[in-house]
């Protein structure tokens, strides 16, 4: 099979017969055998009955699954991804706002160019201000963090995938604002974007609110962490734990021994714990020693971890 198209959607069920048939018109048009799975994250509109019958009417390209509540647009993803048969697995929004017209372009760049990844990039969108301006912002931390400089729109719903990245990765909570730097991380790095058409909504309103711009920050921050010190956690807090030990015990020391010249010279002076550059000394080496146990706990769990030794083999011969 040519592609997979996997489409998360939440209470969509008036742009689901328009979309299915517009997807359908592209295939037929370039020749492609094809699937389409829709996975219905437990919307309480219509939107599984339309599936159904769309399936009723198109068996052998329609596929569906529906959650019994609402998961979340990752689980959505991640479940299409497990049952995808295509070689390339395109992903998009059911809300219309992504065209299937760029999906022959995509293929072309995964099968032909090479690439394990391609992402759309709405350079002209249809979004207020407040709505763009945070977007720009979390795409250049995005990319700061990532370290994947080529790529403008991170959470752009249309993308490309190699089938052996769906099937390598796993994306859950709310990474699939991240699902290009998953890819990186499990060894996917010919990471590329296209330009793609951006367009109003027409049913319906948007389901994400301002607050995913705070989860975004904190789940990149989670997977930078997992992805640098996963494996290794004692090289970030025991490195930590020992510098912030190590000034406390020296600016501790440096207290001492200011008060024992000021007795040898038989100047005036305090008693040690009358200083506070004491206490702060004492809450560096305590935080210090946390830290570094924690590391020494993190070290223990992962060498008891079942998956240690699990990486990525791209081949073998």
């Amino acid at each position: 099979m040519d592609i997979s198209v996997v489409i998360p959607l939440y209470n969509e069920a008036e742009s689901l017969p328009e979309l299915a048939a517009w997807i359908e018109r592209v295939m037929s048009a370039n020749g492609f055998s094809y699937e389409i799975i829709f996975v219905n994250d437990g919307s309480t509109d219509e939107s599984w009955e339309v599936i159904k019958h769309l399936r009723d009417t198109d068996p052998a390209h329609i596929r569906g699954v529906s959650f019994r509540r609402n998961y979340g647009k990752s689980p959505a993803l991640n479940t299409g991804f497990g049952l995808a048969q295509g070689d390339v697995v395109i992903t998009m929004d059911a809300d219309l706002q992504d065209s299937p017209d760029e999906i022959p372009e995509l293929y072309r760049m995964i099968s032909k160019d090479g690439y394990d990844l391609v992402s759309g990039y709405k350079k002209k969108r249809y979004d207020p201000l407040s709505k763009t301006i945070p977007t720009k912002l979390f795409n250049a931390t995005a990319r700061k963090v990532s370290g994947i400089h080529n790529l403008h729109d991170f959470n752009c719903g249309l993308k490309a995938y190699r089938k052996a990245v769906v099937k390598h990765i796993e994306v859950y909570g709310d990474m699939h604002r991240y699902i290009p730097y998953l890819a990186k991380l499990a060894g996917f790095h010919r990471i590329g974007e296209k330009v793609v058409q951006h367009r109003a909504r027409k049913y319906g309103k948007t389901k994400f609110g301002l607050d995913r711009f705070v989860n975004g920050y904190l789940d990149l921050a989670t997977l930078w962490f997992t992805g640098k010190f996963g494996k290794k956690p004692m090289h970030l807090f025991g490195l930590l734990g020992s510098l912030m030990f190590f000034l406390g015990f020296i600016s501790v020391a440096v207290v001492g021994g200011m008060k024992l010249w000021h007795m040898h010279s038989g100047d005036p002076y305090i008693l040690v714990t009358d200083s506070p550059y004491f206490y702060l000394a004492l809450v560096l080496m305590l935080l210090g020693s946390q830290l570094f146990l924690a590391g020494f706990v993190g070290e223990l769990v992962v060498r008891n971890s079942p998956k240690r030794n699990d990486y990525e083999i791209e081949e073998t011969i």
